[in-house]
This record gives C-alpha cells, structure tokens and sequence, in this order.
C-alpha cells in the first residue's frame, strides 16, 4: 500500500481534532532533564502547526529540572527550533477538557532533524539495529507513588503522605486507590494503550501498571502519555502521583525497568529464542546483554538519570545494585524473564532493572539499544548467570566473576558516561554535551541542599 503523504496526515488529523470538538492540541516534548514539556496550538491554525511546527528557543535543550539554564555554547538567547508533530501519535486526552497531544521531533528551520532531539536519537538506533538485521520490542513497568497533601503540624508547611500503608500486593491497596486506577484504565483505554497489569507494590501507596510492548519508538512515545495520565487522573481526585525515585526515603522506591527483546526485520522470529540453550536464551540475546553490562557504569547516567535515582540503587532493595545478571533474578541488573507456556518465543525478554522514571525514555531507549548493539558486533560474553544475590558475595568474590558496584551518584554515573566512547557517538557532540551539561547543573544544585530539598524537587517533576 502507498504510504500517505504528510500533507494527508495533517488534515486527516485536523479533522479528527475538530470532529473531538478539540480547541487545544499540546505538542509534547521531553528535555533532556526528563522534563515533559509542552506548547499547544488552537485549532484554528493547526493545520500548517502540522506542517510547519512551533518556535522553540534552542536554550530549552539547555534547561534542568530546576529551570536552570546550563552552560552550553550554541543553545542561549539565539537561535530558534521548530516541534513538529509526528500526527500517528495524536490522542485526545480524556481528562483535559477539549484537548489533544502528539509527540514531537525538533527540527532545525530548514527542515532537518536538530541534532540535540531525543526522538532523532532513537530513530538512529532503531535505523542502527536494522543494518545489523535486527528490530526491537520495548516497553517499560511503571512505578509511582500515590499520595495526598498535608498541612505539617510542627512547620505549617504542606508535605506529601503516602495515600495508603497497605502490603505488597494486597487487596487493601487495591481497594483504597480503585476509583483513580479505574479511571487511569479507562483513559489509557481511550487512547488506545493497552494496560496489561496493575497492583499495589510494596511501598506505602506505591502502584504498578505494565502495558502493552511496542517497537521502541512507539513504545517511548506511550511512555509519555502514560505519565501524564498517571499525573492528570490523579490530580483529579485532588490526589499526587510522583514517578520520583525515591520520593519516600523510608519506602521502597519507584523503578522504570525496562523490557525488551530482539526480532528479525520482519518483525516474525523473536532472535532472543533459541530452545537448545540454556533458559531457551539464545547467544545472540547474551551478546546483547553483555553490551549492556559492559556500558552500565555509564548507560546509567542516561537510565537512572537524576540525583535522587541513586538513592534506590542499594544492594538487597530489588532495585539491582551491580553488573551481574541471571534467569528471574531481581538483583541482578538484567534479568532474564521467564517466559510463558502459551507463547514460549514471542515471550522471550529481558528486562533492565537499572532504570527509573526519571528518564527520557528516548534517550534511555537508544542509549540501551546502542549499548547492546555493541555486544553483538563485538560477541561479547556477559559470564555466568547468576543464581543468587550479587550482593552476597564479598568484594573478592564480586571481583572474580567480573561484577561491577554501579556508581553510586549521579556524578559518578555522568563521568563513566562522558568516557564511554560506543554511547558519546551514539549520542552524536552536541546531544552528549548539552546532556552532560544539564545534568550537572543539577547535580551541582542539589549536592549544596539537605535531603528536604531534593524530595520537595522531585516529588512532582517526574
């Protein structure tokens, strides 16, 4: 079949908006402080926003969590972008009245990707991977923490408390936030995501919902409107969902894990599969989790990717603390899923325990595809699966079978990252620097502040 023309998908879009009775349609980007940005146009002159896109100051890829301009040479008061819309992305958003989203590519003024766009980054990967005879399917767990706001009685101040003190998995939990996770269901439904599970996990209010796998871009784009409407959907019921990390120093912490799993082009032969080995893994699905070992000390600064991330990578939380991996280990940080009986290849996957919500799922993804790409060019060998807590071992032992401690800050993270060469070309010069650049603006912010701070920072960002 002929592939429509941009222009068809402008105004095939633009009626879709009007026939919604949409006024509104935000035009959605992520940062590289993992911020989830927006401009909108009114549907009067959506048509050529289409098309032409909307004015962007090139200093926003400069721009922190903390609204913090960094120091990056080409990205101040000069200089202009344009976000435009990819119009398969547009989805009516249930809980803003008469409005709508699509995801974004920024664009230099001549019509060519920027090279600082995150989703330009991803595209290479995927393009990346297809040279190499291999696609992808994605998709990440969400993890947040439910909660209300409080008047303090010692200070006066407002603070967050967790909505419930249920246990893991319980009903209880269920219970007590089943009025917004029905809501949340209904709108990610409407928007055509599909919601796979949802329970209350161990932390006070804690929740996780896992949807449906996608190839990365796709996957990324669902990425970001799930959190908002894990956002949106709560705010509604006056209630406060943070993404954060570690928004309760005292609770466990909220992951992003990472699922994937590798298929030919055609999208038929799932390439992680291979029944003669061991755990029906096959040797190119371990070439490509070595790639990610090898390049976690820096991959992390991309996928746990702001301070208070390092705050839930600590041994025997779950949340995985070294380099090791191993078939169903949740310490590790990749873990081999077991798969199921009623589809044994398509549910072959691993899934990368070192990542939060904190990230921009672009980056992270390409970043994790590059890191992975590289294992299987080079045939690297991830060692012997592990069995047991990585974090039982003695230093010695963790020494012996090659197992690394990640960094444990977020600084530590961006300097292995600067001097991983395979993710710096990957990221191509100025996406590499201005991301460096942001994120140690923030790290310079918040290492100056006391632990309230960080928490009042982070609780809504993300």
């Amino acid at each position: 079949m002929p592939k429509r023309s941009a222009s068809t998908l402008a105004d095939q879009v633009t009626q879709k908006a009007v026939d919604a009775g949409v006024r509104l349609v935000r035009f959605l980007y992520t940062d590289n402080g993992g911020i989830i940005r927006a401009k909108a146009s009114h549907i009067n002159g959506l048509r050529n926003r289409i098309t032409d896109g909307i004015g962007l100051t090139v200093a926003m890829q400069a721009m922190n969590m903390l609204d913090q301009l960094a120091s990056v040479e080409g990205m101040g008061p000069v200089g202009e972008i344009r976000l435009v819309p990819d119009p398969a992305t547009f989805k009516r958003l249930p809980y803003a009245p008469n409005t709508a989203a699509m995801t974004t590519d920024m664009m230099t003024i001549d019509g060519t990707p920027w090279d600082a766009c995150p989703r330009a980054f991803l595209k290479r990967q995927v393009k990346e991977a297809a040279s190499m005879h291999m696609s992808l399917q994605m998709v990440v767990e969400f993890e947040w923490s439910l909660a209300e706001k409080v008047i303090d009685l010692q200070s006066g101040r407002d603070k967050f408390r967790p909505v419930d003190e249920s246990l893991c998995f319980s009903t209880t939990g269920l219970m007590i936030s089943q009025q917004v996770t029905d809501e949340l269901v209904t709108v990610l439904e409407e928007q055509g995501i599909q919601v796979e599970q949802f329970y209350a996990e161990l932390g006070h209010g804690q929740q996780e919902l896992s949807i449906r796998h996608a190839d990365p871009l796709t996957a990324a784009d669902n990425h970001i409107f799930v959190r908002e409407a894990i956002r949106n959907v709560s705010y509604q019921h006056e209630l406060y969902a943070s993404l954060a990390p570690k928004p309760f120093l005292n609770q466990a912490g909220n992951g992003g894990h990472i699922h994937f799993s590798l298929w030919d082009t055609a999208g038929k032969r799932n390439l992680m599969y291979d029944p003669e080995k061991p755990y029906g893994f096959s040797q190119q699905g371990l070439h490509f989790i070595a790639g990610i070992l090898e390049h976690l000390p820096g991959l992390i600064g991309l996928t746990c990717a702001c301070y208070n991330s390092y705050h839930r990578l600590q041994p025997h939380f779950w949340s995985s603390a070294y380099t090791a991996w191993g078939p169903d280990n949740r310490e590790g940080a990749v873990r081999v899923a077991s798969r199921f009986k009623s589809n044994e290849e398509g549910s072959a996957n691993a899934e990368l325990k070192a990542a939060d919500l904190s990230a921009n799922p672009y980056l992270a993804f390409g970043a994790l595809i590059a890191a992975g790409l590289d294992g299987v060019h080079r045939k690297l060998d991830p060692g012997q699966p592990l069995l047991v807590d990585p974090g039982n071992f003695s230093e010695q032992e963790r020494a012996a079978r090659g197992i690394r401690r990640f960094p444990t800050t977020l600084a530590q993270a961006l300097d292995n990252l600067e001097k991983d060469a395979v993710l710096i070309k990957a990221l191509g010069p100025l996406l590499a620097r201005s991301y460096l650049a942001v994120k140690r603006k923030e790290v310079e912010t918040f290492s100056k502040n006391d632990d309230a701070f960080e928490l009042e920072q982070h609780f809504w960002k993300f």
